[in-house]
């Protein structure tokens, strides 16, 4: 495993970092307890240290906490949301920061997240929407300093709106911020061309989520592909979405000279070719993608030609889902 430092939090993180939406058995269907907790335990072994969850991930908390007893003296970085007392994603333009994040809204979110993980802080602490028009408005910047100073949380974060990279290059500006999850992959390349030289500039750290696309990318899509109900990739690969896929994936297997078992190891190895990457969080809700994936940051990043290769297959798609 290698290792990235988060921005200017300093924090050494491990590149494949761990998504933990998945496990906390909210609209991923198949999604097992005693699974997650294996899944979660052997990233640990493989030198996987930060790990990614939020309030609105079901029990997601609780499970990160429960397994991290088990690793003491271990230095092991835990990130969390705060989702929008609004339950609002994305936020729409137009809103006051007073109806999504209310300064005591983010403390009730924030304690009892401590509560069910059992932890004492947390590293970083995100607001799960984000708008520029806040900036200046609310009284949530204070809320998050007070929390910090109480000990509760270490560095701020925010989860950018999906698909929108542009909508947070203000607060970055501001210098409020410490680190920005956004999507980035293979088909969403629109952060390379501002989020990421800004948050290179002023030393943000950038935690990238649906780097496989909810799936998309690990060439496992196909026209025939389907999802339980409940399930939220029942309506991200809604209509002729799969078939889409599919087509997109072979084209992208075909010009890189591939397997399609191999795509999701490129999808991956795309995002962390990017310097101002500082860890990537695929979902990882078995033993045998946890292995997968941790084993291809020894690869390294692409090459220039693989990277002009790619660069052919963005896709951009504005589809915008509730987490």
């Amino acid at each position: 495993m290698r290792y990235r430092t988060l921005g200017r939090t300093g924090l050494e993180v491990s590149e494949i970092g761990y998504g933990a939406w998945g496990i906390g058995e909210r609209r991923w269907i198949g999604a097992t307890e005693d699974e997650s907790v294996r899944a979660l335990h052997r990233a640990i072994e493989l030198g996987v240290n930060f790990i990614d969850t939020a309030r609105s991930y079901g029990e997601s908390e609780r499970i990160v906490g429960k397994v991290l007893r088990d690793h003491p003296g271990e230095r092991i970085f835990v990130a969390t949301k705060v989702a929008p007392a609004n339950l609002e994603w994305p936020a729409r333009d137009g809103l006051d920061p007073a109806e999504v994040f209310p300064g005591h809204h983010i403390r009730a979110s924030l304690e009892t997240s401590l509560r069910a993980s059992g932890l004492e802080a947390f590293d970083v602490v995100q607001l799960h929407v984000w708008s520029d028009e806040w900036i200046g408005r609310g009284d949530w910047l204070e809320t998050i300093a007070a929390l910090r100073d109480e000990g509760k949380l270490r560095f701020f974060g925010v989860s950018i709106n999906d698909y929108q990279p542009e909508n947070v290059l203000g607060l970055i500006e501001s210098g409020h911020v410490d680190t920005v999850q956004v999507i980035y992959n293979v088909f969403h390349q629109a952060p390379r061309e501002r989020l990421l030289p800004a948050c290179a500039e002023h030393d943000i750290g950038v935690i990238v989520r649906v780097a496989l696309d909810e799936g998309g990318l690990t060439g496992t899509i196909t026209a025939d592909s389907t999802f339980p109900d409940g399930d939220f990739r029942r309506v991200y690969f809604q209509g002729d979405r799969p078939a889409q896929i599919e087509r997109r994936v072979n084209a992208l297997v075909d010009d890189l000279g591939i397997t399609p078992d191999q795509v999701a190891e490129i999808a991956l190895r795309y995002v962390l070719s990017h310097p101002a990457v500082s860890t990537v969080i695929p979902g990882m809700r078995n033993v045998r993608n946890v292995e997968r994936n941790a084993a291809i940051g020894d690869a390294g990043p692409l090459t220039d030609d693989q990277l002009a290769t790619l660069t052919r297959h963005r896709w951009e798609r504005n589809f915008y889902l509730p987490a």
